[in-house]
């Protein structure tokens, strides 16, 4: 046999399309050649696999090679690949069966003397796989009238379990996804040890062990609470509103007043991440090759020097970015006035659609940024003004240069404007301990579960047509929204945000319909913007 056909994933994105390695054995001057838009990392492969193939205890064919990864049109990058370009050239020479190989796909880096390591987007693969796996289920339904879907059922889904082989530090990782089975392996050895004992059943190969799952928790718990948070009544209740409704907030306040800390309360008031949005969130990271810490929502902080294709994400290949990283969780802006504009600006449309479509010349991306706005920032530059101390001494011309470093298009796209002052150190020291994340938790996913019964999603996704339909206001409601614009100068935009959070506001209260209470304290909130 002197051609072989293996099946891999190249990860695009955080998408991970199919790869068929075909290698071809012919005659000619020792030479291995591949083709199919292999990137640096791929092209180097061929002399890690080598080694490999070598220290393994196989041999290496001594013709020529050539090794095509289709489809063609397909950037490849990445070390991924190199286990099974080593199956499908060992499969080729005959030291392999090629038919045991259909049922399996390979992902992982060879070392040199034969051992696997880690990937990345080993979750994002699992996906895949487990996705193609359900169209094809549902296409062969499809296909089938009713009543051979009755008579019938078994020919009308898929006959084998897709199986995966991975590195074994991967393992964990891709057992996360139900319904493909994981074979984690220590080197090229175990898995060509597990592939001929299919062949042969009565010889002396040990198999590789199917990974199981790690079970789930109930709820994740995380190292912050929220009682930590002493006074600051007005800013919890606005954390609260943001967390129910999923609204971005901003704070400002002098320095050490708690703007940081009640900012990273808000993942621990979230209601918890299901399965689906776990798993996808966790892909991410796995493609971003970044820590995190499962089922938990993401918070990430960045610094103000950050770049905006860092926090959106880009590159020659794009890559996801910071808002793609805090997807289903809070991403959150310290000293807001310190950022670059530019920078800031980029925020707008994200915020909007809920995710990121980057173009580049030859391709197009598009990225989830679903994430929770947070925002602190200081009155002016010293920090102080409006302080009781008088500590202040900014002219009105530097707070208002200072301010203006912040556009009205993206405050105006903020939901909830919190000013939070400075506690005394004795209204700290006599302050009662506050409600815990759990309490709070708790009614902010009672809020939620009264939104998505309603409307399926979280109020701050209402569109514009989805508003008329689901906030019904009253006479009186009615004329205190046109008062209010009248005085706070509110956009169309803006009047849609003080109508989702008046939602949100009644939503907390257990109420159907809403109030003038409710429409009263969620103008308070855009009194900044």
């Amino acid at each position: 046999m002197s051609f072989a056909q293996v099946y891999t994933r190249s990860v695009v994105g955080l998408h991970a399309p199919k790869v068929i390695i075909e290698v071809h054995l012919s005659q000619g001057l020792p030479a291995l050649t591949i083709v199919g838009l292999p990137e640096a990392a791929v092209r180097e492969s061929k002399d890690r696999v080598r080694s490999a193939i070598l220290n393994s205890g196989f041999q290496f064919p001594n013709r020529r090679l050539t090794i095509n990864l289709a489809p063609a049109d397909l950037p490849k990058d990445g070390a991924r690949l190199d286990l099974p370009i080593a199956i499908g050239i060992l499969a080729a020479s005959g030291q392999l069966e090629p038919e045991v190989l259909s049922g399996f796909e390979f992902i992982g880096e060879l070392a040199l003397n034969g051992q696997l390591r880690q990937v990345t987007g080993s979750l994002a693969v699992a996906r895949a796989i487990k996705a193609e796996k359900l169209a094809v289920a549902l296409s062969q339904v499809a296909a089938s009238d009713q009543e051979q879907n009755n008579s019938n059922n078994s020919n009308n889904s898929p006959q084998t379990t897709p199986q995966l082989i991975v590195p074994i530090d991967n393992g964990r990782e891709a057992s996360r996804v139900d319904g493909v089975t994981i074979l984690a392996a220590q080197s090229l050895k175990a898995v060509c040890d597990h592939l001929q004992s299919l062949v042969d059943p009565s010889a002396s190969y040990e198999s590789l062990a199917v990974v199981q799952p790690s079970p789930t928790q109930q709820h994740v718990g995380y190292q912050v609470d929220l009682a930590d948070v002493k006074g600051q009544h007005h800013a919890r209740r606005a954390l609260e509103i943001a967390a129910a409704g999923g609204h971005s907030l901003l704070f400002t306040g002098p320095p050490g007043s708690g703007k940081t800390l009640m900012a990273s309360r808000l993942p621990t008031i979230l209601p918890d991440l299901s399965d689906e949005d776990a798993l996808e969130v966790a892909s991410t990271y796995s493609v971003a090759d970044s820590d995190y810490d499962y089922g938990t929502r993401p918070f990430r902080q960045v610094h103000h020097t950050i770049s905006a294709v860092a926090l959106v994400g880009g590159g020659s290949r794009p890559k996801p970015g910071e808002i793609t990283l805090a997807n289903k969780g809070v991403l959150f802006l310290d000293e807001l006035p310190e950022f670059d504009r530019s920078v800031l600006e980029v925020l707008r449309q994200p915020l909007e659609a809920k995710q990121i479509t980057i173009s580049r010349a030859n391709s197009q991306m598009t990225f989830p940024a679903n994430f929770q706005l947070v925002a602190a920032m200081n009155p002016c530059p010293c920090g102080y003004d409006g302080d009781t101390s008088g500590r202040c001494r900014c002219r009105p011309e530097q707070i208002k240069r200072y301010q203006d470093k912040l556009s009205g298009p993206l405050l105006d796209r903020i939901d909830l404007h919190i000013t939070v002052p400075a506690l005394p150190i004795a209204d700290l020291q006599s302050a009662q301990a506050g409600e815990t994340s759990k309490q709070v938790r708790e009614r902010v996913a009672a809020a939620h579960q009264h939104q998505l019964k309603r409307q399926q999603k979280v109020n701050n996704e209402l569109s514009p047509s989805e508003i008329d339909e689901y906030i019904q206001l009253g006479d009186n409601e009615k004329q205190l929204l046109q008062l209010a614009q009248q005085r706070l100068n509110l956009s169309a935009r803006g009047y849609h945000r003080v109508l989702r959070v008046a939602r949100t506001i009644a939503d907390l209260a257990n109420s159907t319909d809403i109030n003038s209470a409710h429409v009263s304290e969620a103008l308070s909130y855009r009194s900044k913007a």
